[in-house]
């Protein structure tokens, strides 16, 4: 019996010892090459920063004071009912895939339409939730279309919205009785995939529709839904200029907008039918407006001005036209709508230390009140230090600036350096929660760099054509320059450091691999551009165009073959650290074909490559078992490559 007893105790030891010493398990979703064996240990190791989650508002309920919000408890977004602040955050819908925004049905709020694609291939498709039997029903095609965009008319009865689904890359306009399947109407053809609806007109006549051709250039338009007639308003002669709808006025005379016209920033605007008259409303406010709601009564709309990254929330009365600045911590804020009465407005708020959260502000008692608290999962925000806005001069004088992360004080002596590049290229880095990303601050004792090179929006309409066409290297230039300036400072490490970027940071990423090789340690590129003219061939009918005018048009002569020298794949020769390639295989937008070429380029010359591509992901992952594996490797990838 003691024998079995100590056999026993023998084989549960040795079963600890292997369970703690195993690899993770590589899942049937994920290609890997190059990249070593993981061990189960990181899992316990890294836990208190893989379980945070934040949350979203999505759509207040017509008429009760309630609210839809997005929120993750299994392994992916989906949408949640709020009843009260810091009431239960009850499930709703229950997918695999995570769930996009959704709309309740204006007057009663009996059911609401979402989106939701497959595998990140952002074929989004519209469903009907009905709230009383919890049957769900798809409205659109499900087959390789985007849907999107719903507005619902005044009564209630009909929406509208933009889809691919007539060719796949025109976008065109649709109306449809969400109750009635048979009545979806194709009401607008259009060309190109830059359309979409603002508003139905008070008398549900027409729609408020918008072309945009580029960050820098949109165009309004009316339709009329009885002739089929769409009439320019905005701008009445071609001019390079953004004209981007907000909605009708309750009284009919005219919309507002926003609009960079005359101008470097984006500003609110109201523009008036009979005159044909544009008044600026926010012309007293020096940075971009950028979201803006209205108020069902009309009384008033609240806007958000994005003042050097961070968020400053204003209300405007439209019956004395004065802005109301709104008391606010140092945060990021998104999702702003009023509810039913215009008594409050619904807001998701963002900031370094705290996961973004939805709350409400009560306008006449000018009081915040928070509707949901994030997890963070045991993560220790303590140490967390204010990001620090920092600045520097380019090749060219040109000032560009980032948001500077430093590591814990608790870590002696120059800090290693991850500079992470946002994606656009007219993205914008601002200062906010870095959840996960928090671990190689406070364990690892990295500091961080988001940096905003010219092409970043935010900083007016000439920093932001900054990078188009033959310009493209200029951005390089712009991180250059930034490595010259961490060499300048005491508490940095030169000598150690890595670049990170996703999307066009994923190309600038490679870049950088080439152009700075001798001042960096290693690279991480996720889902990023190797090659401007496969790209340009290769991404989704409904981009093309787009994109062309941001990179240059590779039909002409000249284009294809600057955009052919200055792509990474032909520079693989001058690759000299090691680079590690993130992508989704369903990315519509940079399509797995650029990061397996380039893989495959740098493995023909013999250099230091791992890869991942997650199967079911797009651009970028979404599902929190793949955004577990990708942290867990980059964490070892940053040890074995940056740290030793």
């Amino acid at each position: 019996m003691k024998k079995a007893l100590l056999l026993i105790s023998v084989l549960a030891i040795q079963f600890k010892m292997n369970a703690q010493t195993s690899n993770i398990p590589l899942a049937e979703n994920l290609v890997i090459d190059g990249i070593p064996a993981i061990s189960n240990s990181i899992i316990g190791e890294v836990k208190s920063y893989t379980e945070s989650r934040g949350a979203s508002l999505i759509a207040w309920h017509p008429n009760k004071k309630e609210m839809l919000i997005s929120t993750r408890f299994g392994n992916s977004n989906q949408l949640h009912s709020v009843k009260m602040p810091g009431g239960d955050r009850q499930q709703i819908t229950f997918f695999d895939e995570p769930v996009g925004g959704a709309s309740y049905e204006p007057h009663h709020g009996d059911y609401f339409i979402f989106n939701k694609d497959l595998g990140g291939n952002e074929f989004s498709q519209l469903l009907k939730f009905d709230m009383k039997s919890k049957k769900i029903t798809l409205l659109t095609d499900g087959k390789r279309s985007q849907n999107g965009g719903v507005v619902w008319n005044k009564k209630g009865n009909q929406i509208a919205y933009a889809s691919t689904s007539r060719n796949g890359g025109d976008r065109d306009v649709y109306i449809m009785d969400p109750n009635d399947l048979q009545s979806n109407k194709l009401v607008l053809e259009n060309k190109g995939g830059g359309w979409g609806i603002v508003d139905w007109s008070v008398n549900d006549e027409q729609l408020l529709i918008q072309e945009g051709l580029s960050v820098n250039e949109s165009r309004l338009y009316t339709l009329d839904l009885k002739t089929g007639i769409k009439t320019r308003l905005l701008p009445e002669k071609d001019e390079r200029t953004t004209y981007q709808g907000v909605a009708y006025a309750r009284d009919g005379r005219g919309i507002f907008m926003i609009t960079n016209k005359d101008n470097e920033f984006n500003r609110l605007a109201f523009y008036e039918f009979a005159t044909k008259k544009i008044t600026i409303i926010s012309s007293s406010i020096t940075w971009d407006i950028e979201e803006v709601t209205y108020s069902k009564d009309g009384s008033k709309l609240a806007f958000t001005a994005n003042e050097n990254g961070l968020s400053k929330l204003y209300i405007y009365q439209t019956n004395d036209k004065k802005i109301i600045p709104v008391q606010l911590p140092n945060c990021t804020v998104g999702g702003i709508e009023f509810a039913e009465t215009g008594e409050s407005l619904g807001l998701t708020i963002n900031a370094y230390n705290s996961s973004s959260d939805v709350y409400e502000y009560k306008l006449a008692e000018q009081k915040l009140i928070r509707w949901t608290e994030s997890e963070l999962g045991g993560m220790d925000i303590s140490g967390l230090n204010e990001p620090l806005l920092v600045k520097w001069k380019s090749f060219d004088s040109k000032e560009i600036s980032g948001f500077l992360y430093r590591a814990s004080a608790v870590h002696k002596g120059k800090r290693p350096v991850i500079i992470n590049i946002h994606g656009g290229p007219e993205g914008q880095s601002r200062p906010g929660f870095l959840s996960r990303n928090n671990y190689f601050l406070n364990e690892l004792g990295i500091s961080m760099i988001y940096p905003n090179v010219r092409g970043s929006e935010g900083y007016g309409k000439t920093f932001l054509d900054a990078d188009n066409g033959f310009n493209r290297e200029a951005s390089v230039k712009d991180i250059g320059a930034l490595l010259d300036w961490i060499a300048t400072q005491p508490d940095l490490d030169q000598d150690r450091v890595m670049i990170v970027g996703g999307s066009y940071g994923g190309y600038m990423t490679l870049a950088c691999s080439f152009w700075y090789a001798d001042k960096i340690k290693c690279a991480i590129d996720v889902v990023g551009i190797s090659n401007f003219n496969t790209f340009l061939k290769n991404t989704e009918d409904y981009r093309r165009d787009l994109r062309r005018v941001e990179y240059g048009d590779e039909r002409d002569a000249k284009m294809y073959e600057f955009l052919e020298k200055i792509s990474p794949t032909n520079h693989v020769s001058e690759f000299k650290k090691p680079l590690f390639i993130v992508q989704g295989g369903n990315d519509p937008r940079v399509p797995a074909s650029e990061a397996i070429q380039m893989r495959d380029k740098i493995k023909e010359r013999g250099g230091k490559v791992w890869f991942l591509m997650a199967k079911d992901e797009g651009h970028g992952f979404r599902k929190k078992p793949n955004i577990d594996y990708q942290f867990y490797a980059t964490i070892e990838f940053i040890r074995e490559y940056l740290l030793k």
